[in-house]
């Protein structure tokens, strides 16, 4: 007998035999059990799922002699020619080869007569999705009424390219891709079946390699034992799939945890004797960071897929978060640039090298040099300070108290005591002090530009100490504050008057005078700046009147108690309930209809149906609720709205409004007499009501 691979041989015979797809099998099931089967059914999904398997399992749970059931005998004449692929009324059709619509007319020409054998006439198509468009026309009537005795399996991995009709007309059921821990399971009951020795490991490699498809994984278990005549081992399977050893993905991010320069460019060496694809080495590792990152913040989320779960938590427990998420994002800007190098290998080297250049551990050692110039600095700036002699020490007694005006206070200090010796006594008391640079603000930030010389050149006029003293003189223009410091407490809380006082004599001299130029432009009209007076000048409201408060001026406010409720009293009540968002706009697109006691009934459009929902509907019952007690009870109604809501209610009222303001402005003296003169007209939509203030 010939030698039957293991795809054909470990074909499943029965449901229970099947790998994966419990979502289709229990669907299935269930209708053949139950009765329940209907006429067309499409089973979709990648290469090696199981589509032609479940698909013939079916046609013989139809068939069999025992009767229609999700467990056929499989000893029976129609079970024994299903698996053996020769019974009559099974017709399959491969639709790659047969695309014309000849070909499904003639397909379609015996479906009217009844089966030969068997109990019903099942038509298994494969790779349905390759007929043309004119063979799924004349597909579509038998496929949407066949007779009673005919059922269609369809079968395809390209669901897109189906026509909507074709896919209205049958039962659609996805296979899913298998994953890894499923396949190596199955191929480990296979091997030990077949009495073949093999390695855990090999396996893993084989069901990685198979993608999810469980007839790939079967195949190349077949190509793995002729490779490693009657076994598999790990090292062969690499070598028959040309990929890399694991272990040194492994060995290379070891070395990187552990800051090792030499070893990662020694494993990138060994990487290269296998001559590998470098974008596929990056992968495998941006993979096994991933399943790292998963290890550190959900233990249980990692799965054995690829038979290193231990590998994984070890070095999960090894390496920090922080630099996980540093090396994966490495990773893959990495393998973005790989193919603008010259070699690929130097691309792995180099993504592997700033790995390393931007360890987080590197930086903190770098962090240390810092402190060290920080502590220069800080003695520069503690000497710079020293220069100035007592006073400035006194000026440092009260920063602490107001931390934000020490900078200004400290040299506006240093230069009136050198420039003036009889001012030395002033700022001696703690509050003279910090109160003196206020009438001369604009030579107190001059006055720390004395002791440096390169400020000099640029404002040459602090040299000159008599107008610094001759401001504070003639600043008492009040006749109320005679020394030259000023007495009012907050100095820079008043920083803004000061100047107006300070401005009048300063203005005399060409120098001083820009400076305070933007505090000189109030100065006329005092009173006018003030802040009390511009509110009453400018119109509080400006906009149109979208107030609800203007627009339901006039109103009956809503009465206490539901007993007196009316709907028309909703207008007013929407607006006086609380509601807020999407639940207010709802509201008031509502009709109030009937009121009977404590039982209300709104009424709304089909418009408001799709945002009706029941959330908003519990929120404007509990807003009625909370205003008229739990007895009250709301209905709402898909119905016509024959009373007026209150959102028609304000867009009445506004235009009402806008067509009184535009009668009242057509009415003006003045504006008749502009349109006279000029020839003018009024532009009636920009004219807005104004609400009364």
């Amino acid at each position: 007998m010939s030698y039957q691979v293991l795809a054909r041989k470990w074909r499943p015979r029965r449901f229970q035999e099947m790998v994966g797809q419990e979502h289709v099998l229990k669907a299935l099931v269930n209708a053949l059990d139950d009765d329940r089967l209907h006429h067309a059914y499409l089973f979709t999904g990648t290469r090696g799922v199981g589509k032609t398997s479940i698909a013939r399992l079916f046609a013989k749970s139809l068939n069999c002699e025992q009767g229609v059931s999700s467990e056929p005998c499989g000893q029976c004449t129609a079970c024994r020619e299903i698996a053996e692929g020769r019974f009559v009324d099974l017709i399959e059709v491969d639709a790659a080869s047969r695309t014309k619509v000849e070909d499904t007319r003639e397909l379609l020409e015996n479906v009217q007569y009844a089966p030969t054998h068997g109990r019903f006439k099942v038509y298994l198509i494969d790779e349905v999705h390759m007929l043309s468009s004119h063979s799924f026309n004349a597909l579509l009537k038998t496929l949407e009424e066949p007779p009673p005795h005919v059922k269609f399996l369809l079968a395809t991995t390209d669901p897109q390219k189906l026509p909507v009709t074709i896919l209205s007309r049958c039962l659609q059921f996805n296979l899913k891709n298998l994953i890894p821990e499923r396949i190596v399971s199955h191929l480990r009951h296979v091997l030990e079946a077949e009495t073949i020795s093999f390695e855990d490991p090999a396996l893993w490699l084989l069901a990685r390699s198979a993608d999810g498809s469980m007839r790939d994984a079967l195949s190349l278990t077949d190509q793995a034992i002729a490779f490693g005549a009657g076994s598999i081992t790990e090292p062969d399977v690499r070598a028959m799939l040309g990929t890399i050893d694991q272990r040194l993905v492994y060995r290379i991010l070891e070395a990187v945890a552990s800051h090792n320069g030499a070893e990662v460019l020694a494993a990138s060496a060994e990487l290269a004797d296998f001559s590998p694809d470098y974008s596929s080495v990056l992968g495998e590792l941006i993979s096994l960071l991933h399943r790292i990152a998963l290890a550190q913040a959900v233990p249980t989320a990692v799965d054995n897929s690829l038979g290193d779960l231990e590998q994984v938590k070890a070095l999960a427990a090894r390496m920090r978060a922080e630099d996980v998420q540093l090396y994966y994002q490495i990773a893959v800007m990495g393998r973005k640039d790989l193919p603008f190098v010259p070699h690929a290998r130097e691309g792995l080297e180099m993504v592997l090298l700033r790995m390393l250049a931007f360890r987080p551990a590197g930086a903190a050692v770098g962090a240390t040099e810092p402190p060290a110039s920080l502590d220069a600095t800080a003695s520069g700036a503690s000497a710079a300070p020293a220069v100035p002699k007592a006073p400035e020490a006194q000026v440092q007694q009260p920063a602490p108290a107001q931390p934000v005006p020490v900078q200004p206070s400290e040299p506006v200090k240093a230069e009136p005591v050198a420039a003036e010796p009889p001012v030395a006594p002033e700022p001696a008391p703690t509050p003279g002090s910090e109160r003196a640079p206020e009438p001369a603000p604009e030579s107190e930030k001059q006055a720390p530009v004395q002791p440096q010389a390169e400020f000099q050149p640029e404002r040459p006029e602090p040299n000159i100490p008599a107008p610094a003293a001759a401001e504070p003189q003639h600043s008492p223009a009040g006749n109320d504050m005679s020394p030259p410091p000023m007495e009012e407490p907050p100095p820079w809380d008043e920083y803004d008057a000061a100047p107006v006082d300070y401005e009048e004599p300063s203005a005399k001299k060409p120098e001083p005078a820009p400076a305070p130029v933007p505090a000189a432009q109030p100065q006329p009209e005092p009173e006018a700046v003030k802040p009390e007076n511009r509110p009453s000048v400018a119109p509080q409201k400006t906009g149109p009147s979208s107030s609800i408060a203007v627009l339901l001026a006039g109103l009956e406010a809503p009465p206490a108690s539901v007993e007196q409720l009316t709907p028309e009293h909703w207008v007013v009540l929407s607006a006086d309930i609380g509601l807020t968002g999407m639940t207010e706009s709802l509201a008031r697109s509502l009709s109030l209809e009937q009121v009977n006691g404590a039982d209300l009934c709104f009424h709304y459009n089909a418009e408001q149906e799709a945002l009706l929902n029941q959330t908003q509907r519990e929120r404007i019952a509990g807003a009625l609720k909370t205003r008229y007690g739990e007895a009250l009870t709301v209905e709402y109604k898909l119905a016509a709205q024959t009373r007026e809501t209150p959102a028609q209610f304000a867009d009445r009222r506004r235009a009402e409004r806008k067509a009184e303001a535009i009668e009242a402005m057509k009415a003006d003296p003045v504006v008749q007499q502009i349109l006279e003169q000029f020839g003018a007209h009024i532009d009636e939509e920009s004219v807005t009501p104004v609400d009364p203030s």
